[in-house]
């Protein structure tokens, strides 16, 4: 190990003035590698947070490996954006690159920050769709602009709802999955949170059951059906339960079922696997819980799926 570990650097970093016209396009970020002195499994991850906020609670806009030149479109950034800052002003935000190193047994050993880097950014509010009837304030927006809607919402069975353009002042319904100026109001087929997209354009809509729970030996069904469901909050766009859990072990999936998610740990052969970057892989190992409790579980779900685990008693 060297005297004097060099930590990762951010080289450059891209014009912050997010525009929603831009959506397509990729900005890049470029920093330096880690050089602790000896070998070591090294997962980098580039994080922001308000400035003067130590990165207390940061949104995470990169994990990887060895490549620091990161690339991301403006669309996805701005989405990153908009659970930490406010839409349609002007945000002051440090960014860091943080470098954590893991041994063969997927410990994390070292850790190492870059300066940081305050940069001024904007991000720019969606264009959204209103659900109306649904018996809670819910929306679905659209990245880019282009009339393609999505998002989460929490559907109950006893409530249909229609789809309002705020903007035009339109309302929408549909049938089969043809979606129609004043058409019928859409349903549930049973209670929960369901992802739905919308393209006012080409008139179509995509209502799916999207649950994510919680399975496994700690819970009270153990690895049965029916999973322990998440809620979601749109906001920072985590999925969280809080729950009575006994020791053992749980995993992360949706809708009772391993095909789509499958979140867990990462093996002997993949140890930067761990609960900040969850695998989403058949072979994904069980996440332990040491000792029974109430704990609050909370899972971010994407390009990295990073989830904490905290015990309340």
């Amino acid at each position: 190990m060297l005297d004097n570990p060099v930590a990762p650097t951010i080289v450059s970093v891209p014009d912050l003035a997010l525009k929603r016209a831009n959506g397509t396009n990729m900005l890049e970020f470029i920093g330096t590698p880690v050089d602790p002195g000896f070998q070591a499994s090294v997962t980098y991850y580039l994080e922001a947070c308000a400035k003067g906020n130590n990165f207390q609670d940061p949104v995470t806009i990169y994990t990887g490996g060895q490549d620091l030149s990161i690339k991301i479109s403006v669309s996805d950034l701005n989405g990153i954006f908009l659970t930490k800052f406010n839409s349609d002003q002007v945000s002051s935000i440090d960014l860091r690159i943080r470098a954590a190193l893991s041994l063969s047994s997927g410990t994390v050993s070292y850790e190492y920050n870059s300066v940081t880097s305050t940069k001024d950014a904007t991000v720019y509010g969606l264009p959204r769709l209103d659900i109306v009837g649904s018996g809670l304030t819910q929306k679905i927006e659209s990245p880019l602009g282009d009339g393609k809607y999505s998002g989460f919402l929490k559907l109950d069975i006893t409530k249909p709802f229609t789809i309002k353009d705020p903007d035009a002042n339109v309302v929408y319904g549909g049938t089969g999955g043809v979606l129609s100026v004043n058409g019928s109001a859409l349903s549930a087929t049973a209670n929960g949170w369901y992802k739905l997209t919308v393209d006012t354009k080409a008139l179509t809509y995509k209502l799916e059951a999207y649950m994510v729970g919680l399975i496994g030996s700690s819970t009270p069904n153990a690895w049965n059906s029916p999973d322990s469901k998440m809620d979601y909050d749109s906001k920072s766009g985590l999925w969280y339960i809080t729950i009575d859990l006994t020791a053992g072990a749980v995993k992360i999936r949706s809708n009772d079922s391993w095909d789509t998610i499958n979140l867990g740990l990462g093996d002997a052969a993949n140890p930067q696997y761990t609960l900040t970057n969850l695998w989403n892989n058949s072979s994904s190992k069980d996440i332990p819980i040491a000792t029974a409790g109430n704990y609050t579980i909370k899972v971010k779900i994407g390009s990295t799926n990073v989830c904490t685990i905290t015990k309340n008693s």
